[in-house]
């Protein structure tokens, strides 16, 4: 699961009229419910040791959000819902995966549970808007800045895709409200096993709506930039301080 980076000519005509496009998604009224029961109850806890979970209050329980969750491995997709899902806040997650993922059983569950695809190589305007669509809804969506999974406990990059998608929905609608969330994610062991006690912070939240500037298009690409940059510094510092509090209680 990744983030796609929005190309000028991609966020250009965001505004444009779309036709119907497989990357459009939907939480299924039966289906969901029983993935997230199942997640919830028997799944995460059957397969996980203690499990530890920050923040969870951060997290509004209406209006448009974004998850950027650090991303160390599969698990992590099963991991939010039962963190921040329907159980404890009332909200599906919708998820942005790539293309590649959207494919055959697995895409068909992907897409009733709420998933949407994206091309990062190419990313379509369709499946873009959606994501925006999405956040003009007031749904919550998960994507992972770094990109792909990342096994070692350091941050890597963002990707600039997440803060140009939440600044063109931010500027699509006066007063939208939309929020994103830093979220770390810590496995005891790089290869999640059986047992395995897993950490979950939620960080402060920020607030969209101070990168738009003057919402000329320059405005709002410096604005994205900003917040990528902002995004990463907050997880940099929630992931050092978690390193930090664990070493110390390490000490004799």
């Amino acid at each position: 699961m990744k983030s796609p980076e929005l190309s000028e000519s991609s966020t250009a005509a965001l505004s444009t009229v779309a036709t119907p496009d497989p990357a459009r998604s939907r939480c299924s009224p039966w289906l969901t419910p029983l993935a997230y029961f199942l997640g919830q109850h028997f799944v995460v806890p059957g397969y996980f040791g203690p499990i530890t979970i920050v923040g969870q209050t951060q997290v509004p329980a209406a209006g448009p959000v974004i998850l950027a969750p650090t991303h160390r491995a599969r698990w992590d997709s099963i991991l939010l819902p039962f963190a921040v899902g329907r159980a404890v806040t009332g909200r599906d997650l919708r998820f942005m995966v790539t293309a590649d993922e959207v494919k055959g059983l697995q895409g068909w569950f992907i897409r009733r549970l709420g998933g949407f695809a994206v091309n990062v190589r190419r990313p379509t305007v369709a499946s873009l808007r959606h994501g925006i669509e999405l956040l003009l809804e007031g749904e919550m969506l998960v994507i992972y800045p770094e990109g792909g999974i990342r096994r070692d406990d350091r941050v890597h990059s963002f990707k600039p895709g997440l803060a140009r998608l939440a600044v063109q929905a931010e500027a699509a609608k006066a007063g939208l409200g939309v929020q994103v969330l830093p979220v770390d994610i810590y496995y005891s062991e790089a290869f999640p096993s059986w047992r395995c006690p897993v950490q979950i912070t939620i960080g402060n939240p920020v607030s969209v709506q101070a990168y738009l500037g003057d919402d000329s298009p320059e405005a709002l690409k410096a604005g994205a930039r900003q917040l990528t940059q902002d995004l990463q510094r907050q997880v940099e510092t929630m992931v050092g301080d978690r390193q930090a509090a664990r070493a110390a209680s390490m000490l004799p």
